[in-house]
């Protein structure tokens, strides 16, 4: 069969478009550098250990970056560098990725992160921490660092903006022995006081009895405490959290690090596109998307979001960009994403969620901000020493 003249020479067009960009495409390299982690002691045999959380999300935004690249003529590719168990990040780090790559996904713990930040240099190197929810990492005021996941205090406004809508003004705070939930309890209360709330009563969660016993006689005890609205949880860990919902001396919902929680992404998310992202992952990956993938991918696509529009593979115009007013990234939540320039936290819609639902999306309706809701939650620029 014949084509026609215009066809042909349309077919020709395209054919040497894609040679040309073919002979300029340019690399984007970007290092996922991590830490193996030994499997947690689990509170249930119903949730298993994901090994490999984070870097499948990575690697499903460097798709998406290369399906975008085709006509841009630029090339993402993703290298994995992991930290053994008890291994020393630092040194790896030097010896691996400094002076290697000039943009770096961090999936690592605080202490560790803010330690490779002293090496790297803010005009040679970017890094994307794509798994803390540290706040006092985000008070260093690292330029050569951009947080991705939601911090603590913008997690514990979220719970508090709702909890304002709902009028449950009077909550209990359980704190677990981990330096974690202290770090969370203090978010707790940061928010409570921001936002009018007051905290009737505050106990320590220090039992260590069988589980079996703990969950039909200990918990109703520990939980007589007056009268409140919300039970309010910092269980980072997960130790005992899952056992307060519905046997406590009252009927109170539970919220914080169970129950109710606030979080970047959740299973349950289907709006906005989200319903899309989360059939995507599963198919490739064959689990649902956790948190810790959604902060990896999310850096992949800022990296190809900024280097689409910047037509440039160089580090100062992509960083320059994202940046700017003009940076807007598609996070499947309803608003773009964008970084703040204080302190270099991605601002961003929180979902609130249950186990099996999604409750509200924060910042809640009737929270206002002179600049973006978004910035209703976690520290905003006149409350930050980062300027």
């Amino acid at each position: 069969m014949a084509y026609p003249f215009k066809l042909r020479v349309l077919f020709l067009y395209f054919f040497w478009v894609g040679l040309a960009a073919a002979a300029n495409e340019k690399e984007i390299k970007i290092a996922y550098f991590s830490q193996e982690l030994a499997p947690p002691q689990s509170l249930s045999n119903l949730d298993p250990f994901i090994k490999d959380k984070g870097f499948p999300g990575a690697q499903l935004g460097i798709a998406d970056n290369n399906t975008t690249g085709r006509f841009t003529g630029q090339v993402y590719i993703i290298d994995k560098i992991a930290v053994p168990i008890q291994g020393d990040s630092y040194q790896l780090f030097k010896d691996k990725v400094l002076n290697k790559y000039a943009f770096v996904i961090a999936d690592l713990p605080a202490s560790q992160l803010e330690k490779i930040s002293e090496l790297a240099k803010p005009d040679q190197m970017l890094i994307f921490d794509a798994n803390t929810s540290d706040d006092a990492l985000r008070t260093k005021c690292l330029p050569q660092v951009l947080f991705i996941l939601p911090s603590r205090a913008m997690r514990a406004d979220a719970l508090a903006q709702y909890m304002m809508k709902k009028r449950w003004s009077k909550w209990f705070l359980v704190v677990g022995p981990a330096k974690e939930d202290a770090l969370f309890a203090a978010a707790i209360k940061r928010s409570a006081k921001r936002f009018g709330i007051k905290i009737t009563a505050e106990k320590k969660w220090e039992h260590t009895f069988d589980a079996r016993k703990t969950e039909q006689s200990d918990i109703p005890t520990f939980t007589q405490s007056g009268d409140y609205d919300v039970l309010v949880v910092a269980d980072e860990q997960g130790a005992f959290g899952e056992y307060l919902d519905y046997r406590t001396w009252s009927p109170r919902p539970v919220i914080g690090t169970q129950g109710l929680i606030a979080t970047a992404w959740h299973k349950t998310h289907e709006q906005w596109g989200a319903i899309q992202m989360q059939n995507r992952f599963k198919d490739k990956i064959g689990r649902w998307m956790e948190e810790s993938d959604y902060g990896a991918y999310m850096a992949v696509r800022a990296i190809g979001e900024a280097a689409t529009r910047t037509h440039s593979v160089n580090l100062a115009d992509i960083k320059a960009y994202m940046m700017s007013e003009d940076f807007a990234l598609q996070g499947y939540k309803g608003k773009p994403l964008s970084f703040r320039v204080w302190d270099g936290q991605m601002r961003q819609p929180i979902l609130l969620a249950a186990p099996r639902s999604l409750v509200a999306v924060a910042p809640v309706e009737g929270f206002l901000h002179p600049k973006t809701e978004l910035d209703t939650l976690g520290f905003d620029q006149p409350e930050s020493l980062c300027k």
